[in-house]
């Protein structure tokens, strides 16, 4: 175990870049069959309900988690800490806020416009206008609570690991409440 365990903090140390964006990359992964999953295979109260797993929006996420997301957060967090170094309140606030107000909707626009475009939409900025400014409301409740964590007690050389994990999180979070909504929105109908 000691030898798996100095064999990643030797990878961490020379490719820092590439074994952040591997992880980053297979968490979004991760987190996108998990919800197909759930969604496709357990909760589905029939055979014939359940559907196969949609592999290529699975490789559009990974796409998107491996060679777009975490090229895009491992400099960002390098930089954050270079310019704004130490935890203090003041320099966490910084941070946080241009963590949420400037890389956010960045990011929000390129995964919308992004996914779009992989699947040859018709109106590649339809699904953001639609979807951006409830995104991006919800994004603020879990992720400043997730950054402030981040920027005060994870290491800058795991966070792009540790938002892997909160992305993880986040994909499985937005897949729950969506599957809400679309079944109070059915149990209305039918009680119409």
């Amino acid at each position: 175990m000691s030898n798996f365990v100095n064999g990643v903090r030797s990878l961490f140390r020379r490719h820092p870049f590439l074994t952040n964006s591997a992880i980053y990359g297979s968490l979004y992964v991760g987190a996108e069959y998990s919800q197909q999953y759930l969604m496709k295979r357990v909760l589905p109260e029939t055979e014939a309900e359940k559907e196969d797993i949609d592999y290529a929006t699975i490789g559009r996420y990974a796409v998107m988690g491996t060679a777009i997301y975490a090229p895009t957060l491992y400099p960002w967090y390098k930089w954050l800490d270079r310019t704004f170094p130490g935890i203090a309140t003041q320099t966490i606030v910084k941070k946080l806020v241009l963590d949420q107000f400037v890389l956010t909707p960045y990011l929000l626009t390129v995964f919308y416009t992004g996914m779009s475009l992989m699947e040859q939409a018709e109106d590649p900025f339809k699904e953001l206008r639609e979807k951006f400014v409830p995104t991006f409301a919800r994004s603020c409740f879990f992720w400043l609570p997730a950054q402030t964590l981040n920027f005060v007690l994870i290491a800058p050389r795991f966070r792009v690991i540790y938002m892997g994990v909160c992305g993880f999180i986040w994909v499985n979070i937005l897949c729950w409440i969506k599957r809400q909504r679309r079944e109070v929105v059915q149990v209305e109908q039918e009680a119409e």
